[in-house]
């Protein structure tokens, strides 16, 4: 299990798959902190919403409704493939689930699907899923008879890739709320053997925006080299390409260059590169890390 993202680096990550994403009035400080505990995390769950229109389900996943308050998930993940984010912390989306489930998930070591649930909230034995799960609701009706768009889909993929990928998870940490709960059916319409592999196939390569339609080839990026590469004051066409990009992102913060030998400016450069995703305090000291190596994608150099 791992300690849960923080608003900055979950929004980081999520734009870093290429998960279209908006964000939700007061999204970052609203949860249910008061009525447990947040963490430590051990996977995704998927839900369907049960609703229709992007506003209006929006709305109920954030406010909530008699008997249960908001925030009901962390995104919603409409029809288009917009994720809409409603929480960083605590949301009552999972409730109680079979413990034997979540040892699966800690674990990876299921088969096909996880052990079928026999708890559930208020069993004896529950497991309090929300302290252990990010939750996405996703705008269906749930009936079995409402389409799942290939942009929905696509998303849906995309942000459980986004989590699995900033906590070295593999795809088994994505559930379903009918694989932790003996009386849940969400979601209705697809299946979760088949998005985790679609999961895992997209966590096998390197996180990537939306593919163009009808273009050439996307151009290779630069793989992380790691913080200490940068640490040791390099002199490398990687730094160079980097200060480029940053140049190009309106990041640079450059008297000369770029250039090969890394410096304070490139530093400054990159520090000014993790604000503009978002990251504060140390957070955005200046040094790369991989998820904001992975956004900023940097050419290829040999």
């Amino acid at each position: 299990m791992a300690t849960p993202l923080s608003a900055d680096r979950l929004l980081a990550a999520l734009r870093a798959e290429g998960v279209t994403v908006v964000e939700h009035p007061g999204w970052r400080t609203h949860d249910r902190g008061r009525a447990g505990a947040w963490g430590p995390v051990a996977g995704v769950m998927i839900h369907h919403t049960v609703s229709s229109g992007t506003a209006h389900s929006v709305e109920l996943c954030s406010d909530g409704y008699q008997g249960l308050p908001g925030p009901l998930c962390h995104g919603v993940v409409a029809k288009d493939g917009t994720v809409h984010l409603i929480s960083a912390g605590r949301a009552n989306h999972a409730g109680g689930g079979d413990p034997s489930v979540l040892r699966a998930v800690v674990t990876e070591a299921y088969g096909d699907r996880p052990p079928a649930p026999r708890e559930h909230q208020g069993s004896a034995h529950a497991v309090d899923g929300n302290a252990r799960f990010y939750g996405f609701e996703c705008v269906n009706l749930g009936d079995g008879a409402d389409p799942w768009p290939a942009a929905q889909l696509d998303a849906i993929e995309r942000v459980s890739a986004a989590l699995c990928r900033a906590h070295s998870w593999g795809a088994r940490s994505v559930i379903g709320h009918l694989e932790w709960s003996d009386w849940k059916s969400d979601p209705k319409g697809f299946g979760m053997p088949g998005m985790r592999d679609r999961i895992q196939r997209r966590l096998a390569a390197a996180p990537a925006g939306k593919p163009p339609a009808a273009r050439p080839p996307a151009p290779r990026h630069q793989p992380f080299p790691g913080t200490s590469f940068f640490r040791g004051a390099p002199s490398s066409p990687v730094v160079t390409a980097m200060g480029r990009r940053l140049t190009a992102e309106g990041c640079g913060r450059y008297q000369v260059g770029p250039g090969p030998r890394w410096t304070e400016a490139d530093r400054q450069s990159y520090a000014a590169w993790q604000r503009k995703l978002g990251f504060r305090g140390s957070d955005a000291d200046g040094w790369p890390g991989a998820t904001s190596w992975n956004a900023l994608k940097v050419p290829y150099t040999k």
